[in-house]
């Protein structure tokens, strides 16, 4: 085989996928999807095709025209990263279709009931695909090297509606010529259900293929926006007050980065349990509803998301080992239309809380420099083990200090001719650099390429982010070391970022009083900024303020985003001369696991076996 990505079976000298037309039959009770796919390939082909598979039913392969049976073979070794290898045998075909059911256990699918979901009244199901886990929905080419087109007929119960990362047709109810191309195990045209069909008719990888499904209600926040939630009035007025300033971030991306290719930005808040901040799927962004704070400082996730709709969707790293050029270049670009919106000094602040975070990680990764480089070798690694700050961070100053060299204006023509150039394609760490080198002369000579790409830790010539309120709070940050909390003066014009800033860059140990005191002034432990709160109680936990546990645990037990469970597990698990955080953390962790998304599951396991074996 000669594969094209350590994290995939895709064999280079076979044709790639480009469309698949699925399917998806949804049964609550047993938290499957009953399902079929046809996949095209770029060319017939004669011989052995391999797909990647994990946690899949293979019930039948067959030609599409005259459903005769095609033989196939799942490997007889599960590989723990890349699962199972499905290889179909064809004769000089370009199409062929699979019948095959989900497993409970699929790492791409949360499965929720009523009372885990905000209206406590019907089930949810909801998807996320990255790194590598549509190849637990559906057998794929699960690579950004090998992008598709798609078509999806989505089944469900009458009283739940579906919404997907793709253009809505219509809603109807099931039809009898669907049913033989349908999953034989279920009667598609039930009484009771209805069909959503949708079409993706821009190239995207597997791994921004997304749906939601429940009972989901919308509100217009602008003529390319909707905001999407459950039926809860609340929450869904809420997050539209908001995303409300959505519409004016994307007529500054556009004057940044080019036109917006994707005709819709509609946002969806998710449950609690969703394992990230946000997820960029194109005309389709999910959402935490933890980046809710009421003061509209949430759009910064909208903007990152935002700013992937050029970097990152059009233009996508090729396998995660140049997994940088999609989130440093976003990085970048969302701190740009956030300047533009909000001003340097907002961007300046979010650069500043990014350095501390690279900076942070980093030291994580001291033993293990090679995560520290942009581009990487990630053979035999699970991408979700090592995802960090670093490809954002260290992505970001590497532009930045590009920018520094050779000016804005110059540094924006660039932007928008590699934009133009390679728009829907998945590109290699070589082919920007080259790009880079034919479009600014001599730039080699200025700056050390290699060194920022190939090199470990942060190069000599990255700048820490410099602006007044980020001097400022740096300040106030390291007079606690004195015993010295911010005035209430002084902080009286925090926001969220402000403080996050602040509690980022105090003493990781500090006087339990002097904690204790700084939340009695500010209640911080019961901000209603998640960045805060958990920036404030990873902070309690590592100085042995015990006080806190019972907020940990209501933190832990109302929240699966991974960002905050892994900073509040790790801190229970290593402080040091404390078995009560210890025993605390393995507890909450068997109550809270099944409210957690299964990517979530796999990361605070790997965090509880590394500290607490």
């Amino acid at each position: 085989m000669a594969l094209i990505d350590p994290h995939s079976y895709t064999d280079s000298t076979q044709p790639l996928t480009t469309h698949i037309s699925l399917n998806l039959y949804f049964d609550f009770s047993s938290s499957i999807i009953h399902a079929s796919s046809i996949l095209t390939l770029s060319k017939p082909h004669t011989g052995p095709l391999s797909l990647d598979t994990r946690s899949l039913n293979i019930i039948s392969i067959l030609d599409p025209q005259t459903l005769t049976p095609l033989s196939f073979q799942l490997s007889p070794q599960i590989d723990p990263i890349k699962g199972q290898n499905l290889i179909v045998i064809l004769s000089n075909q370009s199409r062929f279709l699979i019948k095959y059911t989900t497993s409970p256990s699929s790492s791409a699918l949360q499965w929720l009931s009523p009372p885990q979901t905000f209206n406590k009244n019907l089930p949810f199901v909801y998807t996320q695909c990255q790194a590598i886990h549509a190849r637990s929905i559906f057998p794929c080419q699960d690579t950004p090297g090998a992008r598709i087109l798609y078509s999806a007929k989505l089944n469900v119960p009458r009283q739940l509606s579906a919404v997907m990362g793709a253009r809505h047709i219509e809603r109807r109810p099931p039809v009898g010529n669907e049913c033989e191309m349908a999953c034989e195990d279920v009667i598609w045209c039930a009484e009771g259900r209805m069909v959503e069909d949708f079409v993706m008719e821009q190239s995207i990888p597997p791994y921004l293929f997304a749906f939601a499904v429940g009972e989901i209600a919308y509100k217009e926040v602008g003529p390319r926006t909707w905001v999407y939630a459950e039926s809860v009035p609340s929450v869904l007025e809420v997050a539209a007050r908001e995303f409300a300033g959505t519409e004016e971030m994307i007529r500054q991306g556009e004057k940044l980065f080019g036109p917006y290719e994707w005709d819709r930005f509609d946002l969806l808040v998710l449950p609690p349990s969703f394992p990230y901040g946000g997820m960029e799927n194109p005309k389709m962004v999910f959402l935490t509803p933890t980046v809710i704070r009421g003061d509209a400082s949430g759009g910064q996730v909208v903007a990152h998301e935002l700013a992937h709709s050029w970097t990152g969707n059009l233009i996508t790293n090729k396998n995660n080992e140049h997994f940088w050029l999609n989130e440093g270049y976003t990085t970048y670009a969302e701190r740009r239309i956030v300047e533009a919106v909000q001003g340097e000094e907002r961007a300046a602040l979010n650069a500043g809380i990014g350095w501390r975070g690279l900076n942070k990680d980093v030291e994580r990764f001291k033993d293990n420099l090679e995560c520290t480089k942009l581009k990487n070798k990630q053979e035999g690694v699970d991408p979700d083990d090592v995802y960090s700050q670093v490809p954002y961070e260290k992505g970001y100053q590497f532009l930045w200090r590009i920018e520094r060299q050779i000016g804005r204006p110059a540094f924006d023509d660039f932007t928008k001719k590699y934009i133009a150039t390679f728009k829907f394609q998945s590109i290699d760490t070589e082919t920007f650099l080259n790009f880079l080198k034919a479009n600014v002369p001599g730039i080699e000579k200025e700056i050390d390429l290699d060194l920022w790409t190939e090199g470990t830790g942060i190069p000599p010539d990255a700048c820490e982010p410099v602006s007044n309120i980020y001097v400022k709070i740096l300040e106030l940050a390291n007079d606690f070391k004195f015993g010295r909390v911010p005035s209430e003066e002084e902080a009286a014009d925090w926001q969220g970022q402000e403080w996050e800033l602040y509690l980022e860059n105090l003493p990781k140990s500090s006087e339990p009083s002097q904690v204790t005191f700084l939340d009695k002034r500010y209640r911080l432990a019961e901000s209603k900024d998640y960045e805060v709160k958990v920036a404030f109680l990873e902070l309690a936990i590592s100085s042995g303020c015990k006080e806190y546990y019972g907020e940990v645990e209501k933190t832990l037990k109302e929240v699966g985003r991974m960002r905050y469970l892994r900073l509040l597990y790790k801190a229970l698990a290593q402080v040091t001369g404390n078995d009560e955080a210890k025993i605390l953390a393995k507890r909450l962790f068997a109550e809270a696991r099944d409210s957690y998304h299964p990517i979530a599951q796999g990361v605070v396991e790997s965090i509880l076996s590394k500290h607490l074996s």
